[in-house]
């Protein structure tokens, strides 16, 4: 499967690339700068959602569906959000099609023009706080807890599978409270269910933070990220939680009256996360041997390959193969037993190698007579022999290990690609030469972090919130700065 395949110091974008494709994970589509999730990838997604889900739901936040149209003119009724936005949309003008004149095909209908054009969604704020008008009428309406799972498109020059398409699956929170202290306390609750989602199951450290002004949402007052470090040094924004103010609630005239018989603006608050997950798992622990998983997310954690020489022999080795996986099953293990005989064993083992099966068993005619079962783990390529008695408590742990080994190995990672400086000459020499995280003094101004971006294609990616003050000197002004920020390049 490895075969013709570049190792990630050969040529790391290439590596990416292939692998996502190799691996069955997804690739590009007829439409440009869009892509096709296939099956073995939508599962990790489906394993991604319905956590998350289940997380959202825990926390009193419930799922609903919104329009994919949204009228031009909403848009322009928040300044910096139609700002931000404006460049990455999409236009529907027409609503028909007719019959080309010289019959060829199609072409739009000139006489079906919409009296007002409608952008597909590049996020959802815009429609849902018009609804949102509707449905808050009283304090009692308050807290509005919504989720939605959906489909956005923003208009892409560059894409890359899962990174950075033109259209992308993801989820939308969008909450509406009564306070601000309520609204900011929902912003930091879903920046810790991403930041845990993030470690406990992608086993993949973030930092948690804000975004400088240049970085944050267009129409958020503030906007919280979590930020994870990949294996190539760059850093990958991996969840977002916004806190909005009353912006919108004032921009779509969402007013409710409070226990004190007032009429006052709501405030609010949005979050999101994507198929870009996908990409931060590929990259944060696969290697140059293919897809490697953290159990908690793997399609199949367990893949049982029985070895055997004579047709007659598989009969035997199915039986106590199938009882490991229903013993396994009921542990809540994913488990798939391979028995084609299209493929041979070792063919078989290098599929699910690449395709980063947590674990491996194989189970052999000598293996009956040993009572025993070969188990290999993919995070580290190592095998050994085990008894078959007690296999499914030994392989649960074994799962558990590989789960907490990924998380450990990506955190070192981390920690040694972590740098702290104080000199211009020192914050270049490692972002060109060097990559990673960055922590630097900046005198917190939108102009000098334009200029660092423009010179060394580096960005701040968050300001730590458990991060201490500390006194000293911008890197390139040398003006007053008392706390370090996170800089690096980024996807």
């Amino acid at each position: 499967m490895a075969k013709d395949f570049p190792t990630r110091e050969e040529n790391y974008a290439q590596w990416y690339n292939d692998l996502v494709i190799k691996a069955d994970l997804a690739e590009n589509s007829a439409v440009r700068g869009c892509m096709v999730i296939k099956p073995y990838g939508y599962a990790i997604w489906e394993k991604i959602q319905s956590t998350l889900d289940r997380m959202f739901k825990e926390t009193g936040h419930v799922n609903a569906y919104f329009p994919l149209f949204i009228p031009k003119s909403f848009f322009s009724r928040e300044a910096d959000h139609v700002e931000g936005f404006a460049k990455e949309c999409a236009v529907v003008t027409h609503y028909r099609l007719k019959n080309a004149p010289d019959g060829k095909g199609v072409v739009v209908d000139e006489t079906a023009k919409l009296e007002e054009e409608y952008i597909i969604r590049p996020t959802s704020e815009t429609i849902i706080w018009d609804t949102y008008r509707n449905w808050i009428q009283s304090y009692r309406d308050l807290p509005l807890l919504v989720n939605q799972w959906a489909n956005v498109v923003r208009w892409e020059m560059r894409t890359r599978l899962f990174l950075r398409t033109t259209e992308f699956l993801w989820q939308e929170g969008h909450t509406a409270h009564a306070t601000k202290e309520e609204a900011i306390e929902e912003t930091e609750k879903i920046l810790g269910i991403y930041a845990r989602f993030a470690e406990e199951w992608m086993a993949m450290p973030v930092l948690k933070g804000l975004k400088s002004p240049n970085e944050r949402f267009a129409g958020a007052v503030e906007t919280y990220c979590i930020e994870a470090l990949m294996q190539d040094g760059k850093a990958l924004q991996a969840g977002t939680s916004h806190f909005l103010g009353q912006n919108f609630a004032k921009a779509f005239d969402v007013q409710f009256l409070s226990k004190e018989n007032k009429l006052e603006y709501v405030w609010a608050t949005s979050w999101g996360v994507s198929t870009r997950l996908m990409g931060a798992l590929i990259m944060a622990h696969s290697d140059d041997n293919g897809l490697v998983l953290p159990p908690k997310l793997a399609p199949i954690e367990v893949v049982i390959v029985p070895i055997y020489k004579k047709i007659e022999q598989l009969g035997e080795i199915s039986i106590v193969a199938n009882k490991i996986k229903q013993a396994l099953e009921k542990k809540g293990i994913s488990v798939k037993y391979d028995d084609r005989d299209t493929f041979k064993p070792g063919w078989k083992f290098a599929e699910y190698e690449f395709k980063g099966v947590p674990v491996r068993l194989a189970i052999g005619p000598r293996d009956l007579e040993n009572q025993t079962v070969e188990v290999a783990r993919r995070d580290t390529l190592e095998k050994e022999i085990l008894q078959m008695a007690d296999i499914e408590n030994k392989v649960e742990h074994l799962l558990e290990q590989i789960q907490k080994k990924l998380y450990h190995r990506a955190l070192s990672f981390r920690e040694n690609n972590t740098f702290s400086v104080d000199t211009w000459d020192e914050f270049k020499d490692i972002i060109e030469n060097k990559g990673g995280f960055v922590l630097a003094h900046w005198d917190g101004t939108p102009e000098t972090e334009e200029k660092i971006k423009e010179e060394t294609k580096a960005t701040i990616r968050t300001i730590p919130l458990d991060s201490k003050p500390e006194i000293g000197k911008c890197i390139y002004t040398g003006k007053t700065s008392n706390q370090r920020v996170v800089f690096a390049r980024a996807y």
